[in-house]
């Protein structure tokens, strides 16, 4: 930060490779509105009109990076593959990479829950943070730290590098987004002994569900979970994020 002895923000634009002009806009950045509400006489603005900004400026600059690294994939591909970048999860991942969590302003309330730890207030502050350097230096330099931060996951699309346990995977994405357990289901079975097949049903909430065929439950689950989780996946983000 320039002309500023702030070591803690310094951290924060080592990690980011971009220098702010001033504290003001990085402040507001990790300010979460509970604080704001406790401490009225502070005069500060909470994070939520940044991450507004910072929501629509991840999504540009994700669609400008993967419109270039792969000319030939379709429209329906790119919008799934950017869908599953920019999820709450992948973005408060990047956030505990860069410690988001030690720096949050949050009131009591938060404090006592641990909302430092919460995906939701650390994609919320990282996108605030990318609106902030949208405000401080423009669209380019916000293209630059995405550049660096998204640069390899561009490369590979996340369902073709997903472990293959996606039982596990698909219980750790509901109860981060959704705060439920998913829910098996054989529905059939059929064919001789040596040749049988199950058909099981992933239940996650009222209305998400998966079907997977394997020769046994345990398969068949798998492929379950997987259809399921490719689809939260796919939109998640735009139907469900605040």
């Amino acid at each position: 930060m320039r002309g500023e002895d702030r070591p803690p923000y310094s951290q924060i634009e080592s990690i980011l490779g971009y220098e702010f002009r001033g504290a003001d806009l990085l402040e507001t950045a990790l300010t979460h509105r509970s604080y704001v509400n406790e401490h009225p006489k502070e005069g500060l603005e909470s994070n939520e009109r940044l991450e507004f900004l910072g929501d629509a400026v991840l999504g540009l600059a994700v669609s400008h990076m993967l419109m270039e690294a792969h000319p030939g994939e379709p429209e329906g591909v790119l919008s799934r593959w950017r869908a599953a970048l920019v999820n709450e999860r992948s973005l408060a991942r990047k956030a505990r990479r860069m410690h988001l969590g030690t720096h949050l302003k949050l009131g009591r309330g938060e404090l006592r829950t641990r909302g430092s730890e919460k995906d939701s207030l650390l994609a919320d502050a990282y996108e605030a943070l990318l609106g902030a350097v949208y405000l401080d230096g423009g669209f380019e330099k916000a293209l630059q730290v995405v550049q660096a931060q998204f640069r390899r996951d561009v490369k590979e699309p996340p369902w073709r590098s997903l472990n293959e346990d996606f039982k596990t995977r698909l219980q750790e994405h509901t109860q981060s987004v959704l705060r439920v357990t998913p829910r098996y289901v054989l529905v059939g079975e059929e064919g001789p002994e040596h040749e049988k097949r199950f058909h099981v049903r992933v239940e996650a909430g009222s209305n998400l569900c998966g079907f997977g065929t394997g020769r046994n439950k345990k398969e068949a689950e798998q492929q379950a979970a997987k259809e399921l989780l490719e689809r939260l996946l796919a939109v998640w983000p735009a139907e469900q994020k605040e």
